[in-house]
């Protein structure tokens, strides 16, 4: 995203709330989530809340502040009509929760918004883009007032409890001072995170009819999604490190318990997925859980994520019987090699062991793979679907790899293939990097067999059978919405075919390419 050069902003004293009990509006904006250009199947398959919003409304008013969410993302506008609906609130202070895709429309809200409002009320960017940037971020877009690093509940409440003075002495602060872009010293303690109150769902309005899980991941409707822990121990040479760092906190068990307590008794959820990295990481407080919802049960079924090296039969066990429906985990590649370079663990048969143990003990198994990392070529991405097909998954997420600005591989990404940093297009859905020896649009129409390939067999089909029984609401919002699914695979089912015929025309001329035929 160019520099935004068009606007000059006088320094501003900012207006002191009133017995320093402000009104904060936090803006969730839609950001570009899907594929540049094709219509956006995620307004059908799934819409999540943005939880970290919520987690800092509910900490705020804990404090006597006043706090509202829009959600650009569960209820689409333009940016000038967001800033109109931002405006009647008469905000003391407005908060930008923003990812590198979402930061253009953030902005571009902000553009729309600062004419609207007093120049003393505050416009401040946090979220994973701005802790990555940091001051680069300030010095290009002279609309950002305040910006948060790291977690945003404490640093947002002590900025707003000094009167938004002497931002130097906020921890994890970016602040103006002139003409100068500051970073205020010191690291911020981070959270206890049981001292937490539950996120503000309530602060987001339609909740939760107005938000959905991905279809057929989930049995039972309404459901929603959180997440247990912040952080994560491994260093993974494509995963964004600038919020955490290093840092593993999670929620023990009675925390976890009364919070899905709370979403049932409170909003009827019936469904809650868990968005954590590492959810098994900590296996004394799963098991803990798992006891909880056995001896005291919710009537809420559950999905997670785990890491390969922190399951076994016993724990599988014991999370089905506390109502998981669902289990994914991170495979990235069916590449010795590629794993070797990003993940440090080339060993694939854990992999093949977590997915056989999971299936037998009767949940859902979903893969997740990345393809277009530095390094991969034709054959590589070949191997992770000829692994993907030989594991006994239910389903698979097939990420486009982002090289993002918080991540090791960032700094020397070009060094491996091109890369283009269009911001709004760095979501996973498209492919900005491309590596040396490939073009986007080989990429593209490899994945389009991969993922046709993938679906395209009686046993894949036998599983979305039985969610007619298995997830009624999943199939009801398919065929709902089943002329722009069709459309959508049509359109893969050709990129497929294309690719299929190109391999055979080169093949026939001697240009041999591997094959996972």
């Amino acid at each position: 995203m160019p520099v935004d050069a068009g606007v000059t902003l006088p320094s501003a004293r900012f207006r002191v709330p009133a017995n320093h009990q402000a009104r904060v509006l936090l803006i969730h904006p839609q950001g570009s989530n899907w594929i540049a250009g094709e219509a956006d199947l995620t307004r059908f398959a799934n819409i999540m809340p943005p939880v970290g919003l919520c987690s800092i409304a509910a900490y705020l008013e804990q404090r006597g502040h006043q706090t509202a969410i829009l959600d650009g993302y569960a209820h689409p506008c333009a940016a000038d009509e967001m800033a109109q609906q931002a405006a009647l609130w008469r905000p003391d202070l407005v908060g930008f929760s923003v990812t590198t895709s979402g930061f253009p429309d953030a902005y571009a809200i902000a553009q729309a918004l600062r004419p609207l409002l007093p120049r003393d009320v505050p416009f401040v960017f946090g979220g994973v883009h701005v802790s990555a940037l940091r001051t680069e971020l300030l010095r290009r877009f002279p609309l950002i007032d305040f910006g948060v690093i790291g977690e945003g509940e404490a640093t947002l409440a002590e900025l707003l409890e000094r009167g938004f003075t002497d931002p130097a002495s906020v921890p994890g602060l970016l602040y103006r001072n002139g003409e100068e872009i500051c970073a205020s010293p010191g690291e911020r303690a981070l959270l206890e995170l049981d001292s937490l109150p539950f996120p503000a769902y309530e602060r987001l309005p339609g909740f939760p009819q107005a938000y959905h899980l991905a279809l057929f991941n989930y049995g039972k409707a309404p459901g929603t999604s959180t997440v247990t822990s912040r952080g994560c121990p491994y260093a993974c040479s494509y995963c964004d490190r600038s919020v955490y760092q290093r840092s593993y906190r999670f929620n023990s068990a009675t925390y976890i318990y009364e919070h899905l307590r709370t979403l049932r008794d409170r909003f009827g959820i019936r469904h809650v997925t868990f968005y954590d990295d590492l959810f098994t990481y900590d296996r004394e407080r799963v098991v803990a859980l798992c006891n909880l919802l056995i001896q005291k049960p919710l009537g809420v079924t559950f999905a997670c994520d785990v890491r390969v090296n922190h399951i076994d039969w016993e724990l599988a066990q014991l999370l089905k019987a506390a109502g998981c429906y669902q289990v994914a985990f991170g495979i990235e590649s069916g590449d010795a090699g590629i794993l070797r370079a990003h993940r440090r663990d080339p060993n694939l048969t854990p992999v093949q062991e977590a997915a056989k143990l999971l299936r037998r003990a009767g949940m859902r198994v979903k893969g997740l793979f990345m393809m277009g990392l530095p390094g991969e070529d034709e054959a590589a991405i070949r191997k992770s679907l000829a692994f993907a097909m030989s594991l006994p998954l239910d389903d698979v997420n097939v990420a486009k790899f982002t090289p993002f600005p918080g991540a090791p591989l960032y700094a020397t990404v070009r060094e491996h293939g091109s890369f283009t940093e269009d911001w709004a297009r760095m979501n996973c859905m498209n492919f900005t990097f491309v590596p040396h020896g490939l073009t986007e649009a080989r990429l593209e129409e490899l994945y389009s067999e991969f993922i046709i390939r993938f679906y395209n067999r009686p046993r894949i089909w036998w599983g979305y059978i039985t969610m007619v029984w298995r997830s009624p609401h999943s199939v009801l919002s398919f065929f709902r919405h089943a002329s722009s699914f069709i459309k959508f695979g049509l359109a893969m089912a050709f990129k497929a075919l294309q690719s299929k015929w190109q391999a055979r025309t080169a093949k026939s001329h001697g240009d041999v390419r591997p094959s996972a035929d």
